[in-house]
């Protein structure tokens, strides 16, 4: 692997430990609040951090990616909590895929992370460009994690 991959995966999993830090002593009760003015919760965006990930990777390589049953019905774009139905994942789950997400997708496409695909509708067109996307979308939901804390 290239340095500068390095030095991508090295960021990738600096940022996931600080999501992961950001609901370290988050509770069950406490994931599941939506406060007044919001429409997920801190599960729903643990979740969706995870689902993104994979849905970006699997957008531009048109592979497929198995994901855990459910998971595109909760964490989706445009889902929340108030539409969901059976029994969501808990919260020790949730942590427990997104600390290995990284892992895998570094052994699954660490050597194909310049390999070209059709680009994307925003032009990325090699999963190294999807997951420094995936960066700035993690910490956009990281930051919505700081804020339903502070209402909290």
């Amino acid at each position: 692997m290239e340095k500068r991959h390095a030095v991508l995966f090295q960021q990738l999993e600096d940022y996931r430990h600080g999501t992961l830090r950001l609901v370290a002593d988050v509770t069950e009760e406490m994931a599941d609040v939506v406060p007044a003015g919001f429409s997920n919760n801190i599960r729903w965006n643990l979740g969706h951090i995870y689902l993104d990930q994979y849905l970006w990777i699997q957008h531009l390589t048109k592979e497929p990616i198995q994901l855990p049953d459910g998971y595109l019905t909760w964490f989706n774009y445009g889902t929340k909590p108030a539409d969901w139905q059976g029994s969501v994942p808990s919260l020790d789950t949730l942590r427990e895929l997104l600390g290995g997400q990284i892992g895998w997708i570094r052994q699954q496409y660490g050597d194909r992370l310049e390999e070209e695909f059709p680009a994307t509708e925003s032009g990325m067109h090699t999963i190294a460009q999807v997951l420094v996307r995936t960066i700035y979308h993690e910490a956009l939901h990281a930051g919505a994690i700081l804020s339903i804390r502070r209402m909290l």
